[in-house]
């Protein structure tokens, strides 16, 4: 397994058992959480990052980064956002 792969990793998990605590926690708000699959823009902003990255990392490792820097960047674009959108 290369190294470079298990930062990106961690991360993911730790963004997906924070969610899971939270939805323990407070019934529903993974649902408010994940609300940026519902957003274009967001999930378009996503996946120019997570294409830009890829390409420019390379390999597994670029793969990886990309998705978790899209996935971050969608849900920041999807914060930013007026609700009434």
């Amino acid at each position: 397994m290369d190294s470079a792969l298990i930062a990106p990793v961690v991360f993911a998990a730790a963004l997906a058992i924070g969610a899971a605590v939270t939805e323990l926690r407070s019934p529903g708000s993974a649902r408010v959480t994940w609300a940026l699959v519902r957003d274009r823009t967001a999930v378009a902003a996503g996946a120019v990052v997570m294409m830009v990255v890829t390409v420019t990392g390379g390999g597994w490792s670029g793969l990886a980064w990309g998705v978790l820097a899209g996935a971050l960047t969608g849900h920041l674009v999807h914060r930013a956002r007026p609700r009434d959108q």
